[in-house]
Formats: structure tokens, C-alpha cells, sequence
């Protein structure tokens, strides 16, 4: 019974999927407004579904009903709407024990006829029909378990969905759907045993049944009368969206007018100045607001108002869209004094004619339509914005602002270090670290140039023979530094002292300009509080060390 169940879904399914194309086809011709022909006699064959949900005898169910059947039905209408039917259905399959499971006994299987008639109301809908009905008459079924077939009465009420197919004249009709609910009351005879072997109280009984029908086929139709062809009327607007001042042509198509039809038009709008020509019509937007208006065009085809069509089409007034603007600044990072060009570029979507303003947070801007250029002398490092703004002939304006990078003129490298003159000590073999008169003049033009170059300052770097210690060299450097301080009064934070290497008995001057460096190699610091001087620096006697 699951397999038969499936089996009749199945069906009810692809009978759906087949008549989709007819759905759609048909939907189209709704939509178009199209009648279709109305039939005086439906003959109706299908296939069906019967489920019983409430009766029972003795404990036993009734149970679903689902092949073979047939639902067979003959409508006659008296006019458009209404008429009479008659119907009759055959189910018939085994039944099932709810306690001894499936029956097989020709006694039990389970059956049902029907044999009933009543009124049908229909309202077509272009191809669709969907239709209710009520019907009474007999029922013919047996019982869950042995009851056998009798006859009881039955009432059947419900209704449907026909799809009228294209095809054949439109004789034929697809029933998508009947869905019925149907009521039958039996009376079985006194409630029994029909033999020793079967289950208490499986004969006879009273009872009432409802059920759900559902059944689905084919419609053949006889003696449908052609509907009258309705006029049809449309029209467009072209173009369908305009600014202020453009027009807008409304042209108007008919169908099924009468073969000697003298068509009368006539165009209404509301919106703008509208003249009529015949099955087309000119607007005219100017002074229009923007926004949506409608135009409604009117036919009739000369033997009067039962043969005429209206048909109604839009156009959208638009405003006119403001400008845009881009705008650049070439160079965009200057130096002061150096002039920055100022182009910009501005566009109308509707080609309005466009003027040019410039404004500036620093410096002299001169505009000359749409470029200008910037002065900026005497300004400082920095910023400067310039906002310019283009504006239509309607007042819509569009702005853009470029910035401009002021910077300070690149400071100039610091001089290198410069060697001055050069200490010799090798005159006095007897004070060979003694500053002697010589090397007091060279001195003396160090102290002159330090005077002149205030930011300026002073490497002493003390060399010594291969066959000295390296202390020779530091107390070298360390004389020439103290003749500088003490006598020439040089401020002492503005000499360094190093030793360089052992290769002669010298002492060498480099003067170091504010910002440049001093390269070291070859050369090393010392802690001159630990030098222990010998004799005199420049002709003074040290009995103590000498810092």
C-alpha cells in the first residue's frame, strides 16, 4: 500500500508538471486580456485519491483507497455560470486489520461506489475555470474487515481547478485538481462473526464515514460558443525619461478593430502641453517639474462607446544634474616664490555652459577661466589650500580644493673639516713634547681662526715616533691644547685632543665647521687626567701634573 500511495503521487505530480507549459501559456493570454470560449457540456474522466479519516467498526479503520479507481463526472450548464452534475467513482483495493495486518480475503477487500448529483457553479477566468460543487445521492462500500458491499447515502462537496488547453479548437481541458470531502452513513446488519476463524465483530455494524477525495484528469468540452474578441489598446512614450524642454512622443498601437473601422482617437495628460495626431500625440515639457507624469490615450472604432479601449503609459521628467569638478595643482610641492599652475576640469551631464571661482588660504591666486595660478611668494613653510568651484547657468554649483605643499629651501651641506697647520717637535732633541716658538706661530693662527669661525672647533691630534711611547704623543697634544687655552683663551669645550699614530714627532690641527664630522680613524680618545707631563708646555715649569 506504500508502494501504491507513492505510486499515486506520482502521478498527481506529473499530471502537475505537464499542464505547467499550458499554465504559463494561458497566463499570457490573461495577461492580454484574451476570452476563451465557454462550453454547454463537460464530460470528466480522471484518476483519484480516496482517504478516509473518520469511521470505524468494531475497533477497525477504514483505510486508504488508491487503485484502480476512476472519477468520472457530466456537467450540463445553463449558461456562463451555472449547471448541473452528475458523478460517479469506482475505489477499490485491499484492506488492512489494524490487529491481523493486510487482508487478502475477497470479503475484505475494501471498495467504494459512488452514484450522486447536484449543482455546479463555475467562474471562468480567461483559461482558468475553478469550479464548486455539492452532490448527493448514493454510496455503495463495504467495511474494514468483512462487512460487504451495501448501499448507504452519501453527500460529496468540493471543488476544482480546469485549465482550458489551446489546442484542438479548445475542446479539451486538463483538471489540475478536484479535491472533494464525501460523507457516507451504512448500515452493515447486525454486528458479527462471519466465521469462527475470523476476528470478533467483523460482520455487520452501523457507521458513519468521511473522507478526503482528491482525483485529477482530463475535460472534454462540447458545445462552447467563441467569445467576442476584445479590443485591445496600448501605447508608449518615447522617450520614456526627458529633462525640462524636451518633448515626448506618445504613439498608440490597436488590435481587433472592426474591418471597417473608422478609429477616433483622443490623448489626455497631466502634465505639459499635449497635441493630438491622430494615433500619436507630441508633449511638450517645458516649465515641467520634475517628476512623474501620465498620459492616457482613448479609441473608439467609429460604431460607438461599446467598442472602444483606453491605454495609459508614463514619462518621467528629470532635473537637469549638476556639474562636476576635478581639480590638480602643478607643482604640488614648492619652494617659496616658486608659481603653482591650477587647472581644473569641470563637466555638465547636459552640457550647460560653466564659470570658474577660486579661492585661497595663502598666497595670490589669478583665475583665468578654468586655470589660474598661484603666487607664493613671501609665504612660509607649510600649507596652502586653493577652493575652487564651477557653477551652470541654473545656479548648480560643483567644488573641489587641491593642497599645496609650501616647504623651507634645503639647507646647504656644512663645510668639510679643514687641516690647518702642523706642530713639528723635532728640532728640540732635549724637550722633545715642549711647544716651541715655531709651532706658538702656527698656534697663534689657529687661535685667529677660531676667533673668526665662533661655531667652529678643533681636533689636536698628538703623534709620537716609532721609538716613543704612546704617552709622547698624548702630551703633545695636550702643550699645544693648553698654549690655545691659557694664552689665547680659547674656550677649552671647543678643543678635543686624540692621539694618532706612531710614525713622527707632530702634532696636527683639523677644524671642524658647525655640522661637519670629524673622522676619527686612525686616531684615538684619551684620559688626559691621567697624562703625566714632563718639563715645560711652552716654556713654564710643571711640578705637578698639569690636567
Amino acid at each position: 500500500m506504500r508502494f501504491t500511495s507513492r505510486l499515486v503521487r506520482l502521478s498527481l505530480v506529473c499530471l502537475a508538471l505537464a499542464s505547467a507549459p499550458t499554465l504559463y501559456g494561458h497566463a499570457q493570454a490573461l495577461a492580454s486580456g484574451s476570452e476563451q470560449p465557454t462550453s454547454k457540456v463537460d464530460f470528466y474522466a480522471g484518476y483519484g485519491f480516496f482517504h478516509p479519516n473518520t469511521g470505524s467498526i468494531g475497533g477497525f479503520d477504514y483505510q486508504d483507497v488508491k487503485n484502480p479507481n476512476v472519477t468520472s463526472s457530466v456537467a450540463a450548464y445553463f449558461g456562463k455560470y451555472l449547471g448541473a452534475q452528475i458523478e460517479g467513482s469506482y475505489f477499490s483495493g485491499n484492506g488492512e486489520h489494524a490487529a491481523y495486518g493486510p487482508c487478502f480475503h475477497t470479503a475484505c477487500s475494501q471498495s467504494i461506489y459512488t452514484a450522486q448529483a447536484g449543482p455546479i457553479a463555475r467562474y471562468p477566468i480567461g483559461p482558468f475555470i475553478p469550479y464548486i460543487h455539492v452532490l448527493g445521492g448514493g454510496t455503495r462500500m463495504n467495511g474494514p474487515a468483512f462487512q460487504q458491499l451495501t448501499w448507504g447515502w452519501g453527500i460529496t462537496a468540493g471543488g476544482g481547478l480546469d485549465l482550458v488547453l489551446p489546442y484542438w479548437n479548445s475542446r479539451f481541458a486538463v483538471r489540475a485538481i478536484q479535491a472533494d470531502y464525501q460523507a457516507a452513513t451504512i448500515n452493515y446488519g447486525t454486528l458479527g462473526q462471519a466465521s469462527p476463524l475470523d476476528p470478533p465483530s467483523s460482520t455487520g455494524g452501523y457507521t458513519t464515514v468521511g473522507a478526503i477525495k482528491l482525483s485529477a484528469g482530463l475535460v472534454v468540452r462540447f458545445g462552447q460558443e467563441a467569445a467576442p474578441v476584445a479590443m485591445k489598446y496600448g501605447c508608449s512614450a518615447s522617450p520614456a525619461v526627458v529633462f525640462p524642454g524636451d518633448p515626448v512622443v506618445v504613439t498608440g498601437s490597436s488590435l481587433n478593430l472592426s474591418p471597417k473601422s473608422k478609429p477616433v482617437y483622443s490623448w489626455s495628460s497631466n502634465g505639459g502641453t499635449i497635441t493630438s495626431n491622430g494615433a500619436t500625440a507630441t508633449i511638450a515639457t517645458t516649465d515641467l517639474a520634475p517628476g512623474e507624469y501620465t498620459v492616457i490615450g482613448h479609441i473608439i472604432d467609429g460604431r460607438g462607446t461599446q467598442r472602444q479601449a483606453f491605454c495609459t503609459t508614463p514619462f518621467t521628467v528629470q532635473a537637469f544634474e549638476p556639474p562636476t569638478l576635478a581639480c590638480a595643482a602643478s607643482p604640488s610641492t614648492v619652494e617659496p616664490g616658486t608659481p603653482v599652475e591650477i587647472n581644473c576640469k569641470g563637466k555638465s551631464p547636459q552640457s550647460r555652459p560653466l564659470t570658474y571661482t577660486g579661492t585661497t588660504t595663502g598666497g595670490q591666486l589669478t583665475m583665468n577661466g578654468s586655470t589660474g595660478v598661484l603666487s607664493t611668494a613671501g609665504l612660509s613653510p607649510g600649507t596652502v589650500t586653493v577652493n575652487c568651484s564651477a557653477v551652470d547657468d541654473l545656479a548648480q554649483t560643483a567644488k573641489c580644493a587641491v593642497v599645496i605643499a609650501i616647504t623651507a629651501p634645503p639647507i646647504p651641506p656644512p663645510n668639510p673639516p679643514t687641516q690647518l697647520c702642523t706642530l713639528n717637535f723635532v728640532r728640540d732633541k732635549a724637550r722633545p713634547m715642549r711647544v716651541d716658538n715655531e709651532a706658538k706661530g702656527c698656534l697663534d693662527d689657529i687661535a685667529l681662526t677660531l676667533n673668526q669661525q665662533s661655531d667652529a672647533k678643533l681636533v689636536i691630534v698628538g703623534n709620537y715616533s716609532p721609538r716613543e711611547k704612546v704617552t709622547a704623543g698624548e702630551e703633545r697634544a695636550l702643550n699645544a691644547s693648553q698654549y690655545l687655552t691659557h694664552e689665547k683663551g680659547i674656550d677649552p669645550s671647543r678643543i678635543s685632543v686624540r692621539t694618532g699614530s706612531a710614525h713622527d714627532k707632530t702634532v696636527t690641527n683639523t677644524l671642524v665647521p658647525a655640522g661637519a664630522t670629524f673622522d676619527t680613524t686612525g686616531t684615538d680618545d684619551f684620559n688626559a687626567t691621567k697624562v703625566v707631563r714632563h718639563g715645560q708646555a711652552y716654556g713654564i715649569s710643571h711640578k705637578k701634573k698639569t690636567p
